[in-house]
C-alpha cells in the first residue's frame, strides 16, 4: 500500500472540509461522495479550532465596549458578534450533512451541540442569512433605543429611568402611563418578528428539525416533544408555593395600590410589580418582608463598618472556593476582572462571568456596592467562573455549561444558597446569627427564584407556539397575556389588541435569548445543594446548610463541572445526586418553613386566580390550570 505524505493528507483534509462548509452553501452537489466518520473527525477539528477564534474575537471586542463604550467600539463588537453568528450558523449547516453516517458518541454530541447552539440559525444561503441576522440586531437595536413617551406629561423615558420609576415610583397613573409607553415603542417590531419566525424556520428545518423551536428544544438531552411535559410536571410540584406566594405579593400590592387596582382573585397587573418586565420579583422584597431589617441588612452594616470594599468580598468568596479545594483562579483573573460600577453612567453593568478565550483567560464583570445581596451575587458568580475555569481542558464543544448553560446557573445559584448566617459567622463577616427566623431571608431567595420560573415557562412556551406555527401572527399578543396568566398570575395592566406587540417590550424577546436556562438552573440548584450537603455530612434543615469547608463536597462538585458539556446533563446529575431527572423536591424541602408560614398566613383569604386555556399543539402541550 503507497503511503502517503503528511503534505498530502493535510490537503485532501482540508479539501474535504471545505467541500462541507461550502455545501451549506450549496456549492456542492450531490454528486460529492458520502461523507465518513473520519470526515466527520476532520469536519469537528477544523470546526473547534474556528470556533475558538470566532468565540475569542467576539468577547474581547464585546469585553472592550463593556468597558469604553463608543459608537466604535459599538461597531467593532456588533461586527464581531455578526461574524461569530454567521461563522457559527455556517458550521451548523456543514454539521447536518453527517445525519445518517456512524459515529462514535463523543463525536455524535459535538455536531448535535453545533446544531442547536445558537440561538438562531437562518437557511444556508447567505442573503437569507444575512436578513436575519439584520432583523436580530435591528430588534436589539430597536430595544436598546427605545423610550417610554408618556401620555400625561409627553416626557420620553429611557430604559435605565425607566426601571427606577418602577423601583421608587407609588404612583399607578405614572407606572401605568409609563408601561404602556414601553409597549408603544415596541408595537412597530412585530412584522419583523413573523419575517425573523419565518427565517428562523426556514433555518431549522435544513438542519433537519421541525422547526425552530424544536431545535432549540434539542439542545436539552431529551427529545424536544418530551421536554415541554418534563417542565411541566415539575412546575406542576412548584405550583402551590407560587401561588401562596403570589397570594402574598397581590395582597401587599393592594394594601400599597388599593384593591381597585389590584383585586383579590385575580391576576396581579402587570405594571404593580417593580420591573417593566416582570420576569423577576426580588425588588419586591420590601414591600412583602415581615421586619423593617434582616440578615442581608445586618450584613450590609457589617461590611460597611468592616470597610469591605469590592476587591474584599472577591477575595472572601474565593477563600469560600479553596475551602472546597477547588484550587485558585489564575493571576489574570484578579488582575482583569472589573469589579466596580464603571465611572460613566452611560455604561451597563450586567453580572457576568466572561471565559474570553474558552481557555484560562476568565474574568468577572460586576457592579458591587458593599451590600449584603453583593456578598450573595459575588459568591454565585464565582461559582460560574470557577465552573468555566474547570471545564477549560475539555475538547472546545464541550467547553460550556451542561443543559445549554443551565447547569452553569445551577452551579453559580447553589453557591448562593450557602450564604447562611452560620456561615457568615464562620467567615467573620458578622459575630452572631440572627436570633429571628429564617422567614425573611427565605422570602428574599423565593423572590429571586420561584418567581422567575413561571416567567420564563410563559416566554418560551409562547415561542414555541409561535414556532410550530399553533400561536398564528393574528394572536401574538392574547396568546402572550393567556400564557403569562396561566403560569405567572401576571396579566396587563390595560386591555390589549393585536395591534400591540407586548412580546417585543420585554429583553429575552428583543434580544432573542434564552430563558430555559435560567429555569432549568434555579430548579436544578436546589437539587445540587441537597446534594453537596449530603456529602459535607450536613443533616440539619436544607436552608441552613452551607458546605463552607468541605472538601468532600468540593471533590463532588469539581467532579460536575470538569465534564463541562461532554455527557448529557442526566449522566452528569446522575453521578452528583442519583437522580437523572429535574425533581422540585429540593426546591419545596428548601422552602419548607416559608411553605409553612404562608400557608398559615394565607388561611382564610383569597387566593389564586382565574387560569384561561392555552392549546398549543399536540407535542407543546397545554398551558396547566388549577
Amino acid at each position: 500500500m503507497a503511503c502517503i505524505s503528511p503534505a498530502l493528507t493535510r490537503r485532501l483534509r482540508s479539501l474535504a472540509v471545505a467541500c462541507l462548509l461550502a455545501a451549506a452553501g450549496g456549492a456542492c452537489t450531490d454528486s460529492a461522495p458520502h461523507p465518513t466518520a473520519g470526515d466527520a473527525e476532520a469536519f469537528v477539528a477544523d470546526a473547534e479550532a474556528r470556533l475558538l477564534e470566532l468565540w475569542s474575537a467576539h468577547r474581547r471586542a464585546a469585553w472592550v465596549h463593556q468597558r469604553f463604550a463608543t459608537g466604535d467600539t459599538a461597531d467593532i463588537s456588533a461586527a464581531a458578534r455578526r461574524e461569530r453568528l454567521d461563522g457559527t450558523a455556517r458550521l451548523a449547516h456543514a454539521a447536518a450533512r453527517f445525519d445518517g453516517v456512524e459515529l462514535s458518541a463523543a463525536l455524535r454530541r459535538k455536531l448535535l451541540l453545533l446544531r442547536t447552539g445558537p440561538a438562531a440559525v437562518g437557511p444556508a444561503a447567505p442573503e437569507l442569512r444575512q436578513e436575519l441576522w439584520d432583523l436580530v440586531a435591528g430588534s436589539g437595536r430597536a430595544f436598546d433605543r427605545a423610550s417610554a413617551c408618556t401620555m400625561q406629561t409627553g416626557a420620553c423615558l429611557d430604559r435605565p429611568a425607566l426601571e427606577r420609576l418602577f423601583v421608587e415610583s407609588r404612583e399607578t397613573d405614572e407606572r401605568l402611563d409609563a408601561w404602556l409607553g414601553w409597549r408603544r415603542a415596541a408595537a412597530p417590531g412585530r412584522p419583523a418578528y413573523r419575517r425573523f419566525v419565518e427565517l428562523a424556520n426556514a433555518g431549522a428545518r435544513e438542519l433537519g428539525f421541525a422547526d425552530a423551536g424544536a431545535r432549540r428544544r434539542a439542545a436539552y438531552d431529551l427529545p424536544p416533544e418530551a421536554l415541554g411535559a418534563e417542565l411541566d410536571r415539575v412546575w406542576n410540584d412548584l405550583r402551590p408555593l407560587h401561588e401562596s406566594l403570589h397570594c402574598l405579593v397581590r395582597e401587599r400590592l393592594a394594601e400599597t395600590y388599593g384593591t381597585a387596582v389590584a383585586p383579590p382573585d385575580e391576576a396581579i397587573p402587570a405594571h404593580l410589580l417593580a420591573s417593566p418586565w416582570g420576569g423577576r420579583w426580588d425588588e419586591l422584597h420590601d414591600l412583602v418582608r415581615t421586619r423593617d431589617r434582616d440578615l442581608w441588612d445586618d450584613l450590609t452594616r457589617s461590611l460597611e463598618r468592616r470597610r469591605v470594599d469590592a476587591a474584599a468580598m472577591a477575595r472572601l468568596g474565593e477563600r469560600f472556593f479553596r475551602s472546597l479545594r477547588l484550587g485558585r483562579l489564575p493571576a489574570s483573573f484578579w488582575e482583569r476582572s472589573l469589579l466596580v460600577p464603571p465611572a460613566d453612567p452611560d455604561l451597563g453593568c450586567r453580572a457576568g462571568a466572561w471565559h474570553i478565550d474558552a481557555g484560562g483567560d476568565v474574568r468577572l464583570r460586576m457592579c458591587v456596592a458593599g451590600t449584603g445581596a453583593d456578598v450573595v451575587a459575588v459568591h454565585e458568580m464565582l461559582g460560574r467562573a470557577h465552573y468555566r475555569w474547570a471545564y477549560r481542558f475539555q475538547d472546545p464543544l464541550f467547553r460550556v455549561g451542561a443543559a445549554a448553560g443551565a447547569f452553569e446557573v445551577a452551579v453559580g445559584g447553589a453557591m448562593g444558597l450557602s450564604m447562611t448566617p452560620g456561615y457568615f459567622v464562620r467567615a467573620g463577616l458578622i459575630e452572631r446569627a440572627p436570633a429571628a427566623d429564617d422567614i425573611d431571608v427565605l422570602l428574599r431567595r423565593a423572590l429571586d427564584t420561584l418567581a422567575y420560573v413561571p416567567f420564563g415557562l410563559a416566554v418560551e412556551r409562547w415561542r414555541w407556539g409561535v414556532f410550530s406555527g399553533a400561536v398564528g401572527v393574528e394572536a401574538y399578543n392574547q396568546t402572550w397575556w393567556e400564557l403569562r396568566r396561566a403560569y405567572q398570575g401576571v396579566g396587563p395592566a390595560a386591555p390589549r389588541s393585536e395591534a400591540a406587540f407586548d412580546p417585543g417590550a420585554e429583553p429575552p424577546v428583543a434580544f432573542n435569548r434564552r430563558l430555559l436556562p435560567g429555569v432549568i438552573g434555579r430548579i436544578l440548584q436546589f437539587q445540587l445543594h441537597r446534594a453537596l450537603c449530603e456529602a459535607a455530612g450536613d443533616s440539619g434543615p436544607l436552608h441552613r446548610c452551607s458546605v463552607f469547608e468541605s472538601p468532600e463536597a468540593g471533590a463532588r462538585l469539581r467532579a460536575l463541572i470538569e465534564l463541562g458539556a461532554s455527557r448529557p446533563w442526566p449522566d452528569a446529575l446522575e453521578a452528583l445526586a442519583g437522580t437523572r431527572s429535574l425533581d422540585a423536591g429540593a426546591m419545596r424541602e428548601y422552602f419548607a418553613p416559608l411553605a409553612a408560614w404562608l400557608d398559615a398566613r394565607n388561611a382564610g383569604r383569597r387566593c389564586g386566580w382565574a387560569r384561561p386555556e392555552v392549546r398549543l399543539g399536540r407535542t407543546l402541550g397545554a398551558a396547566p390550570r388549577a
